[in-house]
């Protein structure tokens, strides 16, 4: 099992606007039950060309309407990237960031904690992964 969780670079800080993250951590999951651990596959860079990542905003609206059909091309470009994972962790994600990641059979796990490192998310919401 492959969970992404965005983050803001190598140092796996959280990022809860999922669609505008400027990276993914995708960590493979190992054992079952209280012996269950993660981790760290790779980080993947956002794939969307749309993006400003110079902004540290994770709470950025868009000022575009979400049924652009650019925008939505965009979005999809997240879920080809994200493909192999089972799950993505998130804070926040608009309905073409859900919709994408349905089509590639990603579940959307909601994180509302305190937590800002990637690692200490995936322990405190572990008995969410299936």
């Amino acid at each position: 099992m492959k969970i992404a969780i965005p983050v803001k670079d190598e140092s796996l800080t959280f990022f809860g606007n999922a669609g505008h993250t400027p990276k993914f951590a995708v960590f493979n999951v190992n054992g079952a039950g209280m012996f269950r651990s993660f981790t760290l596959d790779e980080i993947k860079d956002n794939p969307r060309t749309d993006l400003d990542h110079d902004h540290d905003d994770e709470h950025h609206e868009c000022s575009h309407g979400h049924d652009d059909e650019e925008h939505i091309a965009q979005h999809n470009k997240m879920g080809v990237v994200l493909d192999e994972c089972d799950y993505i962790v998130v804070s926040r994600a608009c309905k073409n960031t859900a919709n994408t990641m349905k089509a590639h059979n990603v579940k959307i796990v909601k994180y509302n904690g305190t937590s800002k490192n990637a690692n200490d998310i995936l322990r405190e919401i572990a008995a969410q992964f299936i």
